[in-house]
C-alpha cells in the first residue's frame, strides 16, 4: 500500500447542486455540509444531523431524492487537484465545491491508475476499503461554474470538460463489505 495523504474535509450534499433544465441549468454549492465524520456504507453517505438524527448523502441510494446512478455513491478527490482547479479557473472554486465526500490533502496529482485497485482509509475502529473506483466525470453546468459564467460559449465549457476530466474532479466509489465504516478527519488514506 501507498500512502495517499489525510482527510482534511468531509461532506454530506443533502440536496441536488443542480438546478434547472437543458442549458439553463446551474451549479450551486452552497448547500453542501462540512462534517466531522461521515458514515460510509453500500448505498452511500451518511452523518450525523444537528437535530440528533442523520442526514442522509442525496447520492445515497436510499434518499428520497437520490442521485445515485449505480456508480455514484462515494466520491473522493485530492487538495491538489484543488489547487490546479484553482489556477485554471480562479479562487471560487473554494475547497469542497465539487461536491465530494472525502478530500484528501497531497502535493502529488493522483490518476485513476494510481487508484484504481481501490483505497484504505485507515480510521481509529480499523480500516475502511473503497473499491470500484471510476473517474467522475464533469458535468456542464460544473463546468460553467468553473468558467465562472453561466453562458459560456460551447468552446469554453468543452474545454473545461476536458481539463475537468480523467479525475481532475475527483473519482467515484463504493464501500467493499456488508458492514457501515465511519471515517474521520485526519485519517490516513493510502492507495492499494
Amino acid at each position: 500500500m501507498r500512502p495517499l495523504g489525510k482527510i482534511v474535509r468531509l461532506q454530506i450534499q443533502p440536496s441536488s447542486l443542480k438546478h434547472g433544465e437543458g442549458e439553463l441549468r446551474t451549479y450551486n454549492p452552497e448547500s453542501l455540509i462540512a462534517v466531522r465524520e461521515l458514515t460510509l456504507t453500500r448505498t452511500g453517505a451518511v452523518a450525523p444531523a444537528s437535530d440528533g438524527g442523520l442526514t442522509i448523502d442525496v447520492h445515497n441510494s436510499t434518499h428520497p431524492q437520490t442521485k445515485n446512478g449505480g456508480h455514484n455513491a462515494l466520491s473522493f478527490v485530492f487538495t491538489s487537484h484543488y489547487a490546479a482547479m484553482q489556477a485554471r479557473f480562479g479562487g471560487h472554486l473554494s475547497i469542497g465545491c465539487a461536491g465530494e465526500s472525502i478530500l484528501i490533502e497531497t502535493e502529488e496529482m493522483i490518476s485513476l491508475d494510481q487508484v484504481a485497485q481501490g483505497v484504505v482509509i485507515e480510521t481509529g475502529r480499523g480500516s475502511a476499503r473503497l473499491g470500484k473506483v471510476i473517474v467522475a466525470r464533469p458535468c456542464s453546468p460544473f463546468s460553467r461554474f468553473a468558467i465562472g459564467k453561466a453562458g459560456a460559449a460551447t468552446a469554453e465549457v468543452k474545454e473545461a470538460l476536458q481539463f475537468l476530466d480523467q479525475g481532475m474532479r475527483g473519482f467515484y466509489c463504493e464501500l467493499d463489505g456488508e458492514s457501515p465504516a465511519t471515517v474521520a478527519l485526519g485519517d490516513r488514506v493510502l492507495a492499494l
